[in-house]
């Protein structure tokens, strides 16, 4: 995959649009068609409502879990922590949910606006140990990329 080539389209899509739903749904569609072997990917954010926990946000995939608080699963540590998960098998991860009983392996990245959690990005695969370490950065790059439109 090339990630430098993914982040540039990235970058065009979201240059001139400043709504955050609107670039959150296209950068999950253009992720989920040019990853290959994954089944879902899209955004949890943080609920205003609710500050530790997740809530949907744009996805491309089967249906989700729709609540995730920040102490459960992938997504809830990377949002309490604020740090990228890079999850091999999921199933040997301490407190996995599991949102789709296809998925495998995963990758999670916070997404950090001013300072503050704003939301995760969210990544499945079908396969174990899908996601390395090239994947993480390119990934990370891209929601670098992403931060500066939201």
């Amino acid at each position: 995959m090339d990630y430098a080539l993914l982040r540039e389209q990235v970058a065009g899509l979201i240059a001139d649009e400043k709504n955050a739903i609107a670039n959150l749904a296209n950068v999950a569609a253009v992720l989920f068609n040019a990853l290959e072997d994954v089944n879902w990917a899209g955004f949890y954010l943080v609920d205003t409502t609710k500050p530790e926990e997740l809530v949907l946000g744009p996805f491309q995939g089967q249906p989700a879990c729709v609540r995730i608080p920040f102490n459960k699963g992938v997504c809830g540590a990377a949002a309490s922590t604020l740090t990228s998960q890079l999850v091999a098998d999921v199933h040997a991860f301490p407190g996995h949910i599991a949102c789709d009983a296809a998925s495998n392996s995963e990758v999670v990245i916070p997404i950090v606006c001013e300072g503050r959690l704003y939301g995760v990005l969210d990544i499945d695969s079908p396969s174990l140990n899908r996601f390395n370490d090239t994947d993480l950065a390119g990934l990370e790059a891209i929601v670098a990329t992403l931060e500066t439109q939201l």
